[in-house]
């Protein structure tokens, strides 16, 4: 039997944009290791409807 692995799938939703007020949200999914990084993830993404590069933070 093969052993599960610590890389798990994540969400990171914008959070610049649910303070502007417009309508839809912007996500990404990607992967992280729950062993290394056991805190949640921030990385900078590009947001297509504020049209900038913003801070994406992992959703539960």
């Amino acid at each position: 039997m093969a052993k599960k692995g610590n890389r798990v799938q994540v969400i990171l939703e914008c959070t610049e944009h649910k303070e502007s007020g417009q309508p839809g949200t912007s996500r990404y999914i990607t992967t992280k290791n729950k062993k290394n990084v056991p805190d949640r993830l921030e990385l900078k993404k590009y947001n297509s409807v504020l049209r900038k590069v913003t801070v994406h933070r992992e959703i539960k």
